[in-house]
């Protein structure tokens, strides 16, 4: 009877080991398909997170040029009201020139800018519209073009080669009108005229200081990061 109740003993021992390897096995294999589940939940967050910032930058970037293309049509059409309404006598005044060449300003900062702004756009006069928007701040100091003024002249200096003017300007804009919405692309490209010069360090530190202080400005802060990645 004893030897029995031994090998029944050991029978039950044996199925109780066996039983547990195997729940154990189970619960192991459970616990990595929900491991590998979680991981996959996590890879496509992130695949989902990365679509909706590409989708978000296509986006922006095509705001931006119907922006464009509605600023270009608007100063246009403000330079031909500008022309409608003033004396045809008055030849040398913005508003029935055709270009830059013997310009003299009108008295109003808004027909200006629009006039000079077109010329500019326009890439014929680029000396010509430097010297005009020089102008523009002299006799407009407290004009709302000012930053955007600023801003031109950085982006008409810098294609003529004049870096420094170009940076100068730029800064102005970072400095004196931060809130501009042509402030974080002025920063920006402080940065990239610093790199120009082969300054990496403080080139570095401005796209930092892009991503920083303007993160709302996704063209201008995509930017940034593009260089920091190429600058390590």
């Amino acid at each position: 009877m004893r030897k029995k109740f031994i090998c029944l003993f050991i029978l039950l021992s044996s199925f109780y080991t066996y039983a547990s390897s195997e729940l154990e096995r189970v619960v192991e294999a459970q616990g990595q398909l929900l491991t590998d589940n979680q991981q996959k939940i996590t890879d496509l967050q992130y695949e989902v997170d990365q679509l909706r910032g590409q989708l978000e930058e296509t986006t922006y970037q095509l705001n931006q040029t119907i922006e464009r293309q509605k600023m270009i049509l608007q100063q246009l059409d403000g330079v031909m009201q500008s022309k409608a309404g003033q004396n045809s006598t008055n030849t040398n005044n913005s508003t029935t020139a055709t270009s830059l060449s013997g310009w003299t300003p009108s008295g109003d900062d808004k027909t200006d800018y629009n006039f000079i702004i077109k010329v500019a756009l326009d890439g014929k006069e680029p000396k010509e519209a430097i010297n005009a928007f020089q102008q523009f701040l002299k006799d407009y100091p407290k004009s709302s073009y000012t930053a955007n003024v600023n801003y031109w002249l950085g982006q008409l200096c810098y294609g003529q080669g004049r870096k420094d003017d170009a940076s100068f300007y730029y800064a102005t804009v970072v400095k004196n009108y931060p809130k501009s919405a042509k402030a974080a692309d002025s920063l920006y490209k402080v940065g990239l005229i610093l790199l120009d010069k082969g300054d990496k360090a403080k080139a570095k530190a401005v796209f930092q200081q892009v991503i920083a202080q303007y993160p709302n400005d996704k063209n201008a802060t995509s930017l940034a990061n593009t260089k920091l990645v190429t600058l390590g």
